[in-house]
């Protein structure tokens, strides 16, 4: 492979920095221009691109190609711009396939929530089995930090990364199918049409959906052909799985329906059951995703990697029989609140305090359906902690399950997430 005329990288987080090594490594004296939509450009060996600048840049053909990030939506005008003047478009994970695909097992997983736990559950269970299996994608390493190190790759790939896929996958998974992501992809009905471009394909590569997706008609519409299914568990498989997830850090149903969803996977890539009940027992949960903590006697957990309102239900779910303060609300992209309002209650949620700006609607939305529910408002995460620690006695446990994106207040979720624990430690311990 190798690149004729100079090349963009769109974006400068870690995808565009393996880009960049990825680009150094083959080609040293290839010219490389960098180009971000707000904050720092600060990517090595890289010229800056203004974003006033971009589109001049464009039409005087600079530079040949285009590495976008998948942060930055592949629906952005400056795109059509870029290919009506012949210049292609790529991804991180499509120079990966054009790179690397040849001669490996690729293993492809996503849907709107649990594709990060399930990939991860994936991989352990196939090491677990003795298999050669690397992962990648938004866990792990980047595509292009990976290369070619594994003969099984295993990837954890959101709708930004599914959206423009460019090669086929050896087995892939959807966990689920729920409403998110609507700013970058212009409509639910395209976010829904681009998390399903990953089975929604020729090829006839195997399937596996979790309990989840296999209700939704959608899902069963992209998978065409249901010969293409894995098997499911046999009864043996499942109680010894479900037996495993019993004794493992694995909290919740849908950690469970997670689990069930990777020995499936693992099987049909070659993993045995004694991996796959090894893979699950050594699982850690991820970071940011039900990570608990103590602080003067009070439970803290970390879900700050939610961003669906279906996140924060399968959170609240882990920890039935406690008496729960919720912190919730972010950044906003049209989420539907109005179910998980009414299910507040239930869950044992006693106290509820919103963040901007999603909060606003959480907050409305409970006080009409359980108006027991003590319901505040705060400006930001620490306005609402010391109001918490103010009623602590109503509470066994706060839950940081914001179900809505971090950016309006936060650089991203693990910046949220540590805010969480260092404000709890402080105002609490």
């Amino acid at each position: 492979m190798r690149f004729e005329e100079p090349v963009l990288l769109y974006g400068a987080g870690r995808e565009a920095i393996s880009t960049r090594a990825f680009l150094k490594a083959r080609q040293p004296d290839l010219k490389v221009f960098v180009t971000v939509d707000s904050g720092e450009a600060d990517i090595p060996d890289t010229e800056v691109i203004a974003p006033e600048d971009l589109v001049a840049a464009i039409r005087a053909h600079r530079f040949g190609l285009i590495v976008k990030s998948p942060g930055v939506s592949r629906y952005k005008d400056v795109f059509d711009i870029a290919r009506d003047v012949g210049i292609p478009v790529t991804s991180n994970l499509n120079l990966w396939g054009s790179a690397y695909r040849v001669g490996r097992t690729v293993i492809a997983i996503s849907g709107t929530k649990g594709k990060s736990t399930t990939a991860t559950l994936v991989h352990l269970m196939l090491t677990k089995s003795g298999i050669d299996a690397g992962l990648a994608g938004n866990v792990g390493l980047a595509p292009l930090e990976i290369a070619d190190r594994h003969p099984v790759v295993v990837f954890e790939l959101s709708s930004y990364q599914t959206a423009d896929m460019s090669f086929l996958p050896d087995i892939a998974a959807v966990t689920n199918l729920y409403p998110e992501h609507v700013d970058w992809h212009g409509s639910l009905e395209r976010y829904y049409k681009d998390k399903l471009h990953l089975i929604d394909r020729d090829g006839g590569f195997p399937v596996a959906l979790g309990a989840a997706a296999r209700g939704n008609s959608l899902v069963a519409m992209a998978v065409r052909d249901h010969r293409r299914l894995i098997a499911d568990l046999t009864p043996e498989q499942s109680a010894a799985i479900d037996k495993a997830v019993a004794g493992s850090r694995l909290k919740g149903t849908h950690n469970l329906d997670n689990a069930r969803l990777a020995a499936q996977i693992a099987l049909a890539a070659g993993a045995t059951l004694d991996g796959i009940i090894r893979g699950i027992a050594a699982f850690a949960p991820l970071p940011h995703r039900l990570e608990e903590h103590q602080f003067g006697g009070t439970i803290f957990v970390n879900d700050s990697i939610s961003t669906t309102p279906e996140a924060t239900k399968a959170a609240l779910a882990a920890y039935r029989g406690y008496r729960l303060a919720l912190i919730a609300g972010g950044h906003e992209r049209q989420q539907d609140y109005d179910e998980l309002a009414k299910l507040l209650a239930g869950y044992g949620v006693t106290t509820l305090a919103c963040l901007p700006v999603t909060g606003a609607r959480l907050a409305a939305a409970t006080r009409a359906a359980a108006p027991q529910i003590v319901v505040f408002a705060e400006a930001n995460l620490e306005a609402a902690m010391q109001i918490l620690h103010t009623r602590r006695r109503d509470f066994d446990a706060v839950i940081l399950s914001p179900g809505a994106p971090s950016y309006n207040q936060f650089k991203n979720f693990e910046e949220r997430g540590r805010r969480f624990v260092e404000l709890a430690q402080a105002i609490f311990g």
